[in-house]
């Protein structure tokens, strides 16, 4: 049997632009995504705080060090710039695997984006 299962939570960020004339995606700083164990093009989960509003995209990487999170496309609709998101990814595995698996959670500092 298999099963998807949490991998990757980048848990609390900022928003910091919103792009809605780019083809699409989440622009991410390389540091936050590599110590999320996140790679681009990844499919992501997007849940907005401030609203509720939930969507799945897929991540681009940005400029390293510049603590980018920025929402493209239609995906800019539905955050502001400043709203507070959760950005979760997903792994299908083997049954017993997952009993074991433990996934990569970052808590980034929610004024600066710094991952601590």
């Amino acid at each position: 049997m298999q099963l998807e299962v949490l991998k990757s939570k980048i848990h609390r960020v900022t928003v910091t632009e919103a792009d809605l004339n780019y083809i699409g995606s989440i622009t991410l700083d390389p540091d936050m995504m590599e110590a999320a164990n996140m790679i681009e093009g990844e499919k992501v989960q997007i849940v907005n705080v401030n609203n509720g509003e939930r969507l799945e995209t897929y991540i681009i990487k940005g400029e390293r060090g510049s603590k980018t999170v920025c929402l493209n496309g239609p995906a800019a609709r539905r955050v502001a710039v400043g709203d507070i998101i959760i950005i979760i990814s997903y792994a299908i595995m083997d049954f017993e695997e997952a009993k074991t698996f433990k996934p990569t959670l970052i808590f980034p500092d929610t004024k600066t984006n710094s991952v601590l």
